[in-house]
């Protein structure tokens, strides 16, 4: 069972500095929306796609380790940190409460977080639609006199705005 514990631990410090690391990514695009640095963003969206699969992982890694613990502890594999944590030794209970409240309270920072940008993102694209639609309003005009180019630019738009949300 001690084998199985420290390999939870691993885990939750493992999820831990994969939330770090996000926040980090988040509060770097934030400058970006602030500074309105629109290739960093787009670089920056791809960036935290890519760490928003390592945190997956990072969490299914410790979700396996803590059916393996409850296991290792006669419980139900769905027993949850709070009853697990009280039935292990207890030089180990500090440790685990320490790390599942800061992988917690991290998690809450980053999702705050990707929701501010969420919505910076959202009003950018309003704008740029606001923008566009004063520059282009839609009139119709005769095959040829360049409105596949706005209907193009205009699809593209909806599909960023459609993006974002």
């Amino acid at each position: 069972m001690i084998e199985s514990i420290k390999e939870l631990i691993e885990a939750l410090r493992d999820e831990l500095k994969n939330y770090g690391e996000m926040l980090a990514l988040l509060d770097r695009q934030q400058e970006y929306l602030m500074t309105r640095a629109a290739n960093e963003v787009s670089q920056s969206i791809s960036l935290v796609q890519a760490q928003g699969l390592a945190i997956q992982e990072a969490r299914k890694r410790r979700e396996d380790c803590r059916r393996a613990v409850a296991e290792a502890a006669g419980e139900a594999e769905n027993t949850s940190f709070k009853d697990l944590i009280g039935l292990l030794p207890a030089d180990y209970q500090p440790l685990l409460k320490a790390l599942v409240d800061e992988n917690n309270e991290l998690l809450f920072r980053v999702r705050r977080r990707a929701r501010q940008n969420h919505l910076m993102l959202k009003r950018s694209v309003e704008l740029m639609q606001q923008l566009l639609n004063s520059l282009c309003p839609p009139v119709q005009r005769p095959i040829g006199s360049g409105q596949g180019r706005l209907a193009a630019l205009s699809r593209a738009t909806r599909q960023l705005h459609e993006e974002v949300n």
